[in-house]
């Protein structure tokens, strides 16, 4: 009298879902700060080129309108 046996074999590992979600939601996170940071955070800034074309006559106006002097 022989007595069969079935091996049964329980995977209690997941089958990656998890890390994968995990994974898709941080490189989001990183797509989200990179796009910030080069759109409208410090990287955002102006290429270092400036135009002020103030200039300093001591206070005296353009010399287009003054008046000329009268003698």
């Amino acid at each position: 009298m022989t007595h069969e046996h079935d091996t049964v074999v329980v995977d209690d590992r997941d089958s990656g879902s998890g890390m994968g979600a995990i994974l898709g939601i941080l490189a989001i996170v990183v797509l989200l700060a990179a796009v910030w940071f080069f759109a409208l955070g410090p990287g955002a800034g102006s290429s270092g080129t400036t135009n002020n074309n103030t200039i300093n006559n001591g206070g005296n106006p353009p010399a287009a309108t003054q008046q000329p002097a009268s003698s």
